[in-house]
């Protein structure tokens, strides 16, 4: 399995294991890499001046994942300071894919541990009904994800 070739640029995370988050022999429990993926991106978002769930023209609109895969490479411990990229991949009529990176250490000694993918689709949140509707993304969303997907070619 190759890695995905990281770009020039990416919105970069940084997070420490937690106790909370590790099995017994002190290392990161697997399920947890979809956790930080999801707080990378919602950091992204708040870089951006949005919110994962918000309301736009008067509508609730959120972003459910629709796929997303996990390749472990090495673990992560307890105290590990893990920097995540997350790079857009595609930009789509009411979708978005990433690719997240996690790397631990710097400079020469940096290693990936990870790598993941994940596609989040646009949505209407209709509660009183209980509907969930893919929506296109809107304008000014786009416009500033299409921007951040330019600066990283």
């Amino acid at each position: 399995m190759s890695l995905p070739e990281l770009q020039p640029y990416c919105f970069e995370f940084q997070r420490r294991v937690e106790f909370s988050e590790t099995d017994m022999a002190g290392i990161m429990h697997f399920s947890n890499f979809y956790r930080f993926m999801e707080s990378a991106e919602h950091a992204f978002f708040r870089s951006l001046d949005h919110g994962i769930h918000q309301k736009i023209d008067g509508e609730t609109v959120g972003w459910p994942r629709v796929h997303s895969s996990c390749n472990f490479f090495r673990p992560l411990r307890f105290e590990d300071t893990v920097m995540m990229r997350l790079t857009i991949e595609e930009i789509r009529r009411c979708s978005v894919r990433y690719i997240h990176t996690f790397l631990l250490g710097g400079g020469n000694d940096t290693a990936v541990v990870a790598s993941g993918r994940m596609t989040t689709a646009c949505v209407r949140l209709d509660r009183t009904l209980g509907k969930i509707e893919s929506i296109n993304i809107p304008d000014e969303l786009r416009g500033k994800l299409e921007t951040a997907k330019a600066t990283q070619e």
